[in-house]
Formats: structure tokens, sequence, C-alpha cells
């Protein structure tokens, strides 16, 4: 297994590793209560995580292909 998709374990670690650290009602952070900004962040970082492995993996098989 390559070492990028390794990275894939991040959002599974932000999403619950983060919710015992996240989890109370203050501060508000863009209108919402920490905890469902928390889980929206990591939404986010998810697919931008997800989109690094897809270009490294595609990177690849261009390589190969060549």
């Amino acid at each position: 297994m390559k070492w990028y998709n390794w990275l894939a374990i991040i959002p599974f670690l932000g999403f619950l590793g983060g919710l015992g650290f996240a989890n109370r009602m203050e501060p508000f952070v863009l209108g919402l209560p920490f905890l469902p900004f928390w889980i929206v962040l990591w939404v986010v970082l998810s697919s931008l995580i997800l989109s690094v492995i897809y270009t490294f993996h595609y990177a690849k098989d261009e390589e190969e292909n060549q």
C-alpha cells in the first residue's frame, strides 16, 4: 500500500477522535455550536483529503501509461 493511502485514516480520526473534544455548545463558530461546526469541518476536510489521494493515485497511473 502506498503512503498516500494512509491519508484516508485522518478523517476517521478527526470525526471519531475529535468528538469527545468538540462535544460542547460554546463557542459558536459561523453561527453553529461547536460540535456541528466540527462535523461540517471534517466533511469538507475529508473531501479535500480524498481528492489529494485521488490526485496522487491518478498521477501514478499516468506515469505508468507513458
